[in-house]
């Protein structure tokens, strides 16, 4: 699919970061865009940017919807439906996803969970949704963004990462199955697999509101107790105050945010990677030596000193 102008792309977590770029770039192009969210300001804020900043005559609809509540999903898929009078959409982005969840055996079990079914139920009820509407267009085209965490299951440095890392390998699994799926059943369609490495958005700030964490000026006791024995484990050195926990929960976020590539840099490497067919789309140059690594000494990925191999191979790189 070259040209996406005069289709209709559905795009999940539009509200900031990958999601928002996603549905400006698409727009840009002449492409009706439908997005939703679970964080109706940003959603707001989104659909300000683009209604004053796209062409003349493309639409854009945005619904609130939780992606792991299937209900809501096909509601918000019925509501797309009646919004552009359409049987069918040639694009589904399932961008939406949290960071949380990261111990399976001293974690919460409700923060895991709810973590899992953002990450991979929403992509699973979005497609379930959906599918019909793009098998009724000419060509059509499934976009699955999972994670460098989709193929390497860590985050180094000691840290546990198992329900965002289990949701991206699941992520990933389902769209390399859909592949052939697709080839048999529905030839028409395509699928991309979109694994970023370091993207600086708003992840970290909207993760902790969406899985009900405080703000760091009303976190509870057992919140900064928690997040002080992380920083120990992690780092060492010595245990910091409460005012300095709460800070360090502050800057996180931004901090995340500041770095690694743009969502708009991210958005545009998806758009390519799709308008190529490319079904394995890593973003980031981080990703792809990240990829690498793996792939060439796989028994060594969760070494204590398979940093060190990344940064070789980084190094050979450039």
């Amino acid at each position: 699919m070259q040209d996406f102008s005069g289709t209709i792309a559905v795009v999940t977590g539009g509200g900031t970061g990958m999601g928002r770029a996603l549905v400006r770039q698409l727009m840009a192009e002449g492409c009706d865009v439908a997005t939703c969210d679970v964080i109706e300001d940003n959603l707001a804020e989104t659909r300000a940017i683009c209604e004053a900043e796209a062409p003349q005559g493309v639409r854009l609809y945005t619904g609130l919807c939780d992606v792991a509540v299937e209900d809501q999903v096909h509601q918000f898929a019925d509501d797309v439906a009646k919004a552009f009078d359409t049987d069918h959409i040639h694009l589904l982005f399932n961008n939406a996803g949290v960071g949380g969840g990261g111990s399976f055996i001293d974690g919460d079990r409700g923060e895991w969970e709810r973590t899992f079914n953002i990450c991979w139920l929403g992509v699973y009820n979005f497609c379930r949704a959906f599918t019909p509407l793009l098998k009724n267009a000419p060509e059509g085209h499934v976009v699955n963004t999972s994670s460098v965490n989709g193929f390497w299951a860590s985050l180094g440095g000691g840290i546990a990462h198992t329900a965002y890392s289990a949701a991206k390998f699941a992520v990933k699994g389902f769209s390399e199955a859909l592949i052939t799926d697709f080839k048999l059943n529905a030839p028409h369609l395509s699928v991309s697999v979109v694994m970023p490495g370091h993207v600086g958005t708003d992840i970290g700030i909207n993760s902790r509101k969406i899985l009900g964490g405080s703000d760091p000026e009303d976190m509870t006791d057992e919140e900064i107790q928690q997040f002080r024995e992380n920083i120990v484990r992690r780092m060492g050195g010595p245990e910091l105050t409460d005012d300095q926990i709460r800070e360090a929960v502050r800057n996180q976020g931004q901090a995340f945010k500041q770095g690694g590539i743009t969502p708009e840099e991210a958005a545009n490497i998806i758009i390519t990677g799709v308008k190529n067919d490319e079904w394995r789309i890593l973003v980031g140059e981080d990703a792809k030596a990240l990829d690498q690594a793996v792939r060439s000494e796989p028994l060594k990925a969760y070494d204590e000193n398979f940093f060190m191999l990344l940064a070789q191979t980084r190094q050979s790189a450039e």
